[in-house]
């Protein structure tokens, strides 16, 4: 193969794509949409989620797990963690362990709300293991001198976004889930609006909540925005790419779904939250764990939610 030969195989290589559930396919939606021409392979480690209750330890092993995986059976050219908890929890050892090979993280936009902020008072929505996290403690503590961040855990939010598309469960029942929890939190943080004191930016620190939008904007008001890691993420996956000639030129794209739970919960919601056409069917799989220290643990929450 020559050198030519190589780099094209190499650009033609897919993105893989993970997140604990369902929520990481917004981020895939600003991905194809930012790189039509790039083919991904997207793992929803749902027999394992969420990660937001979980401790690191476990996330971190998770991580590596998937990562390895991914590499080792779709040969992926980069990889988007497109999970916050993950991304705070493991992306440092995921970069020291793949040096060179790009691997782009999420994490709750606070930049951008500093930017967008008039009355200085900025809402943060996050999983409970983003906002315990020593990196979203780092970022929060660069900032803290140019606005007042309301940081309010969601515990619970990422699972019933998740319950939304679970096949059997009423869609009514599922929204007013989704519903009552979004009002908890937000009432726990207002008032909202552009008035002195009040918060005027609010940030969807989780993947997940972008597919409550709907929701988030009715209980704000309309003259809050909202801030979300899709298309920075994307636009930063273009670059990096760009920067190693790992653009793919005229590859035929394709989306490949993967899932370590149920499959037509997965697809269901691709079929739902995907704009750009639908992607091929969602395809169980199993992840090996990554250490024997972990295998007690990682069994027994496959056990508990059905996984292989």
């Amino acid at each position: 193969m020559t050198r030519s030969d190589a780099i094209h195989a190499a650009s033609a290589a897919p993105i893989g794509v993970f997140d604990s559930g369902i929520g990481g396919l917004s981020v895939l939606r600003a991905l194809r949409a930012e790189l039509p021409q790039e083919s991904f392979v997207y793992l929803a480690d749902t027999g394992f989620a969420p990660y937001g209750e979980r401790g690191d330890a476990f996330v971190r092993a998770r991580t590596e797990a998937i990562t390895a995986w991914l590499k080792a059976e779709h040969h992926i050219k980069a990889l988007v963690v497109a999970c916050n908890t993950a991304t705070a929890a493991a992306i440092h050892d995921l970069r020291e362990r793949y040096p060179g090979f790009p691997i782009i993280g999420v994490e709750p936009a606070l930049k951008p709300a500093v930017a967008a902020t008039r009355t200085g008072r900025i809402g943060v929505l996050a999983t409970r293991g983003t906002v315990a996290s020593a990196k979203f403690a780092r970022l929060l503590a660069n900032l803290q001198a140019q606005a007042e961040f309301i940081v309010q855990p969601c515990a619970g939010l990422a699972r019933a976004i998740e319950h939304s598309v679970e096949p059997g469960v009423p869609g009514t029942q599922s929204r007013a889930e989704v519903e009552a929890l979004c009002a908890r939190y937000l009432d726990a943080m207002r008032p909202f609006g552009t008035q002195p004191g009040a918060v005027d930016t609010l940030v969807l620190g989780c993947t997940h909540y972008v597919f409550a939008e709907a929701v988030l904007r009715q209980l704000a008001g309309p003259a809050v925005r909202l801030i979300e890691t899709g298309m920075p993420v994307a636009r930063h996956t273009r670059r990096l790419l760009a920067q190693a000639d790992a653009l793919a030129a005229h590859a035929p794209a394709d989306v490949y779904l993967l899932t370590t739970g149920h499959p037509q919960w997965l697809q269901a919601a691709a079929t739902r939250w995907l704009k750009a056409g639908a992607p091929r069917s969602a395809t169980r799989v199993h992840i090996p764990n990554p250490t024997q220290a972990a295998a007690p643990h990682l069994a027994a929450s496959a056990l508990l939610h059905g996984s292989t």
